[in-house]
């Protein structure tokens, strides 16, 4: 499932996002270094990345279930591979 997560200490990433154990494992990952919105992530879920978004290629990223402070479900479509 594409979804925005949000881990601890500022980190937000987007991908396809899958739990095994007491893993959150994203792959196809990309860091948003910025949001490049006017409002928020929310616009970012479901409209996809906007002009001003930057999004930095991460590859797979684990995070302890622990580290991940909030998730959000984006519109898949919105959001093409770059």
């Amino acid at each position: 499932m594409k979804q925005i997560v949000i881990a601890q200490r500022g980190w937000v990433f987007v991908g396809e996002v899958e739990r095994s154990g007491d893993d959150v494992i994203i792959t196809n990952a990309k860091c948003i270094r910025r949001w490049g919105t006017t409002n928020g992530l929310g616009q970012l879920a479901a409209n996809g990345p906007q002009k001003a978004t930057v999004l930095d290629d991460m590859g797979t990223v684990r995070l302890h279930q622990l580290a991940v402070v909030a998730s959000i479900d984006c519109e898949a479509r919105k959001w093409p591979a770059r």
